[in-house]
């Protein structure tokens, strides 16, 4: 029931967040579908790299911040099964995305990231308390 208006954005752009935060989203969404209770609700995750190759596709480096060195085992699966699978579900919504190739590199590492509201900035994500 809304007139139409002008275009906010351009038509190929799928959203408003930086891309670098989108790529840590997208990694975010595979923990979520791919552990389900078994996911460490105290975990998230950061682009910590984002590289133009020469060709034109990017590596993103993703670190997964949990907080317990427990959990690494949870997110890392047998043998890093679990792990490989998050980052090749999420490399291919990603090269999806972004219509180039994606080299997707993912880490896990323990830190209590929810007690220093800093990084809630660094990871773009607005604290308070």
């Amino acid at each position: 029931m809304a007139p139409p208006g002008p275009w906010l954005y351009d038509r190929d752009q799928l959203s408003d967040i930086p891309e670098r935060l989108l790529a840590a989203e997208v990694v975010r969404e595979q923990l979520y579908l791919q552990l389900r209770q078994e996911l460490p609700y105290e975990c998230a995750v950061e682009t910590e790299r984002w590289e133009t190759k020469e060709d034109g596709s990017v590596i993103i480096g993703c670190v997964i911040y949990v907080k317990r060195q427990s959990q690494k085992g949870i997110v890392a699966g047998a043998e890093g099964t679990r792990i490989k699978s998050i980052g090749t579900k999420a490399r291919l919504e990603l090269e999806q995305m972004l219509g180039k190739r994606v080299h997707l590199l993912t880490f896990i590492k323990c830190r209590n990231w929810d007690e220093k509201p800093g990084l809630y900035r660094q990871m773009g994500l607005e604290f308070r308390a």
